[in-house]
């Protein structure tokens, strides 16, 4: 399977980076702990195996590793691959399960969008009675009701969201490998003078140390998760009958998925709720650059603060 290579970021990129991480720096350090409690007080048993989807999960997961350590607990972390509509890597998480046990693992990722790797893990362990109906992906931002438990449901810019490789150790997205076997990637070494991962998690760990207190995630009760997924999924639904869209994968919601998305795709249409918000300015600086409008959407938009509608591909 062929990849495209990734391009640096720009400076402009790199100072919105920096400003979101100005921004939300502690915000996001508060959710970590929160989320690191949470895991602390819900897994009882003698190790936590934290299992990052490649790439956007990534910093989450050494992110709840040091502060879970920092806990008192035994917490190992892996970076896994999780391609969409082909399903999880099988051998890697065998590995992890033969030294950890099914029981222990948790399943890490940044953010949802519209909860399609939340259904790809389903789709993967269905049937497998290690793990529950309903697989425990933790997350920062979850305005879907998709994951298992997350720090909110609110749509706002996490720093390591608007960065690729540089703020993943370099990786690219991960590869399906075409006669079975691991799931493979690429390291970018040609992005290396602009890597800013270990900085990047280095700073948000420094913060953690310094939060006095934060409330303990919990994981959505059912009427949560269905007042979630029902706003989340009207909203999508509606943009698609509006554009006249019958394939729900070209609709990207989200500020990490619609920014993601203008960097990697070729976008027909770029929604926000509002021009002036301070988390859409990245994505403001890059339509702008690429010369592409952007409609103010306003309430339309529902969880979401931002959309990204990718264009079609014949």
């Amino acid at each position: 399977e062929m990849i495209s290579t990734e391009s640096a970021p720009t400076q402009t990129h790199m100072d919105l980076y920096a400003r979101a991480l100005a921004q939300n720096g502690q915000r996001m350090a508060t959710d970590v702990v929160s989320l690191a409690m949470a895991l602390n007080a819900l897994y009882t048993g003698p190790t936590i195996a934290l299992v990052s989807f490649v790439r956007a999960g990534l910093p989450l997961g050494v992110l709840l590793k040091r502060c879970l350590n920092d806990l008192g607990r035994d917490a190992s972390h892996y970076g896994l691959s999780i391609i969409r509509d082909r399903g999880i890597d099988t051998v890697a998480l065998e590995a992890v399960i033969k030294k950890h046990g099914a029981e222990n693992i948790v399943f890490v990722d940044g953010w949802t969008g519209k909860g399609a790797i939340s259904g790809e893990i389903r789709r993967s362990l269905a049937g497998d009675a290690r793990f529950p109906a309903d697989p425990r992906l933790v997350v920062l931002a979850d305005p879907c009701g998709k994951a298992w438990l997350s720090a909110s449901a609110e749509d706002w810019i996490i720093p390591s969201g608007i960065l690729g490789a540089t703020v993943s150790g370099l990786v690219s997205r991960s590869i399906w490998p075409q006669d079975g076997g691991l799931h493979g990637c690429v390291v970018y070494e040609h992005l290396k003078d602009c890597d800013v991962t270990r900085g990047f998690v280095d700073d948000i760990h420094a913060l953690t140390e310094k939060v006095e207190s934060a409330p303990v995630s919990m994981p959505w009760t059912a009427e949560q998760a269905q007042a979630l997924q029902a706003s989340a999924l009207g909203v999508v639904n509606g943009l698609a009958a509006n554009h006249g869209i019958t394939n729900l994968n070209r609709v990207k919601p989200g500020i990490a998925e619609a920014t993601r998305a203008v960097l990697r795709r070729v976008p027909d249409h770029v929604l926000v709720r509002s021009r002036d918000d301070e988390d859409v300015q990245l994505l403001m600086h890059l339509t702008e650059n690429a010369g592409i409008a952007v409609e103010e959407a306003g309430e339309q938009l529902g969880p979401y603060r931002a959309v990204t509608i990718i264009r079609k591909v014949n």
